[in-house]
């Protein structure tokens, strides 16, 4: 057996990834275990982990695949700091980041708890994109699709446009730094008053409530040119003196890099915390529109460079759900797969497959459908995790246990649904998840100020029926990772309120019996009893990375209004009298 593993290190949502023989095995992010959001530093804990779910110690890795590699566009990079004397105390900021990447070998001995010369282990570094294109393409199922990967940076290199047929990756275009969509959407989320390292999401959650005022400005920022795109460098200070990034703690940090010219024209920055403004919701919705309309004419070209019907998308834009939902309407591609791990969490999954493929030329044989690739907790974990603790529990068997679950919905309860192996990637799938009932207009208000305590705005998932969905949404498509928002049917908004947004959209989650039968049974109960095949569904967590052991679940559960918590085969309720 060859096991292979891969490693995102010293970058934002530190993850690894094992896969033996070509098939996944296990895949966890660190936040989940030291429980700092984004975390940016060395793995050890999800190396750990990955090595547990295998069944095989770090003496028996093969190989170890680093999604970073320091001598990529190494030209492009001296060139490009020589020009700007600015750049140089950033440049050695990197090779600072080198140098600890280089010492990787011996922290993957110490992290594995094995001696360095009992490592036999080959190491490999794949470059950032190729990581990101075989993240999405090598495991999509498709023998022959376009790939566009698409983010902030990596290897000085912000987007990849490619066609993949069987092992074979074809590149037609890079666009290299400083030019980038993400660090745009980066950069007017600062300007917003977001400053939390992978705040965009609320930006996008906020766009639906304005309209694209500043659409013509945001093109002046942001244009095509030919094949790809440029920024408009003069609202950015970012290739002049670099983006101040700091990785305290391991916790990234990013400072605003917009330019006085930008503030002169859009007014000056939203300080956190500070009222949002309709002009805030308006340059939300700008934004949104001006990034779809560069990733439409990405595609568009892309496609009549490898007319396909398919196209895998990879990197931090990948996560743009409300884009992702709309490709198949504004290009001719008509299947769109977007990976668990689409942003660089799942680096570590693709530079291991990169390896399989490319460069030991194994064939494929393995699709991702599904989040499921973390640890499990054992019933005495469950149990150990609830003893001492100021609640009441009941051990009960499946099916009693869902109808339970079902009575609370219907009264309008929170229920924490802790089951499984824990999902990766940034979303909660129905293994780590708080449910609600969606027909409840009130429930939306509940979660956000009393359990979660975040922004009023920010919209929750469907979980759907996968065989249901057509029925619910325009145009759906599958959707098993919440990777595409589409549009709720018109006629069937009243009835779900509480998952539809305010643009009578949903990022919904198509649900499987193939890959989580016990989320789909309960949801098939609540159908039964409702004739609604949909539970609302988001992270079971409270700012903090979303819960990964039971007494995690239980500290949630305590701290927050949250009525009930499922935890594998025990409910469990506080004990008001305690």
């Amino acid at each position: 057996m060859v096991n292979i593993l891969g490693i995102n290190a010293y970058h934002g949502d530190s993850s690894a990834a094992l896969i033996q023989d070509g098939q996944l095995v296990a895949a966890c992010e660190e936040e989940r275990f030291n429980r700092i959001k984004h975390w940016a530093g060395f793995p050890a804990e999800s190396i750990r982990q990955c090595l547990k779910l295998g069944g095989i110690s770090a003496g028996d890795v093969d190989h170890v695949a680093l999604s970073f590699d320091p001598r990529a566009n190494l030209g492009r990079k001296l060139l490009f700091t020589l020009k700007q004397p600015g750049m140089l105390r950033r440049a050695l900021g990197r090779l600072q980041r080198q140098a600890k990447v280089a010492g990787l070998p011996a922290q993957f001995a110490e992290a594995a708890g094995c001696a360095p010369e009992k490592i036999r282990a080959q190491f490999h570094h794949v470059e950032h994109h190729l990581a990101h294109v075989a993240s999405s393409f090598f495991v999509s199922g498709s023998e022959k699709s376009a790939v566009l990967s698409v983010d902030g940076m990596g290897d000085f290199t912000s987007t990849l446009l490619a066609g993949g047929e069987g092992l074979e990756i074809t590149e037609f275009d890079r666009v290299y730094y400083p030019h980038s969509l993400g660090l745009l959407y980066n950069a007017i989320t600062l300007y917003l008053g977001f400053p939390a390292y992978g705040d965009e999401y609320k930006v996008m959650g906020l766009a639906p409530y304005g309209e694209p005022e500043y659409l013509e400005f945001f093109r002046r920022l942001i244009f095509p040119r030919g094949d790809t795109f440029a920024l408009n460098l003069d609202y950015f200070t970012h290739h002049r003196q670099g983006i101040a990034m700091s990785w305290n703690g391991g916790v990234p940090q990013v400072n605003p890099f917009h330019s006085a010219r930008l503030e002169k024209e859009l007014g000056p920055a939203r300080v956190s915390r500070a009222e949002l403004t309709k002009k805030h919701e308006n340059i939300a919705a700008s934004l949104q529109a001006v990034t779809e309309e560069i990733v439409f004419h990405l595609l568009n070209r892309l496609h009549a460079k490898y007319p396909v019907d398919q196209v895998c998308l990879a990197g931090g834009v990948a996560m743009n759900s409300v884009a992702n939902g709309k490709v198949s309407r504004n290009t001719p591609f008509r299947h769109v797969f977007v990976p668990v791990g689409a942003a660089d969490n799942g680096t570590a999954l693709g530079a291991a497959f990169h390896v399989w493929h490319r460069g030991l030329k194994k064939p494929r044989s393995f699709v991702l459908d599904h989040a499921y690739w973390g640890d499990e907790a054992s019933e005495s974990e469950c149990l150990a995790a609830i003893e001492g603790e100021p609640v009441r529990s009941e051990r009960m068997e499946q099916a009693p246990l869902i109808e339970k679950t079902i009575d609370a919905l219907l009264e309008g309860k929170v229920v924490g649904w802790f089951q499984g192996r824990m999902e990766f990637g940034a979303r909660a799938l129905g293994n780590r998840s708080l449910i609600a009932d969606p027909r409840r207009r009130d429930m939306q208000e509940i979660i956000n100020l009393k359990i979660k305590f975040r922004e009023k705005f920010r919209p929750f998932a469907p979980s759907i029926l996968e065989e249901y969905a057509g029925d619910w949404f325009e145009a759906a498509e599958p959707s098993p990772s919440m990777e595409k928002v589409l549009t709720v049917r018109s006629e069937k908004r009243d009835e779900i309120p509480a998952v539809v947004h305010v643009d009578g959209t949903g990022r919904l989650q198509t649900v499987s019996t193939k890959t989580n039968p016990l989320y789909h049974a309960l949801i098939e109960a609540f159908r039964k009893r409702t004739g609604v095949p949909i539970l609302l569904n988001t992270s079971l967590n409270e700012n903090e990375p979303i819960v990964q052991t039971p007494k995690q679940a239980l500290s949630c559960m305590l701290r927050t209004r949250m009525d009930v918590l499922v935890l594998g085969n025990f409910w469990v309720e506080r004990d008001e009298g305690n």
